[in-house]
């Protein structure tokens, strides 16, 4: 035991222990608040590839859209439920598990 005492006294070895612990808990950029903010930038890159596709098929269905009445027609009836002269429309709801 007396062999460990100086060693343990080291004014050296006790700074970099408060060091090490300061910065791991007390200090404004800690290890869990980096660990907390690269959690938060991993979920924000995921919604943005899932962003990034969506607007991809936005894009190609404005393309189609665009380029053939048949695609517009289909969009039109689909979405907001446009009709010819003299037809009926049935909306036909699942329920949403």
């Amino acid at each position: 035991m007396k062999k460990w005492f100086p060693i343990l006294l080291n004014k050296y070895l006790l700074s970099f222990l408060f060091l090490v612990v300061w910065v791991l808990f007390f200090n404004d950029t800690n290890y869990f608040d980096q660990r907390e903010k690269l959690q938060e930038l991993s979920n924000l890159n995921k919604k943005k590839a899932y962003y990034k596709k969506e607007i991809e098929s936005a894009k190609q269905e404005l393309s189609d859209i665009q380029n053939s009445d048949e695609a517009l027609e289909k969009f039109a009836r689909e979405k907001y439920l446009m009709k010819k002269d003299g037809e009926d429309i049935y909306v036909i709801e699942t329920p949403q598990p």
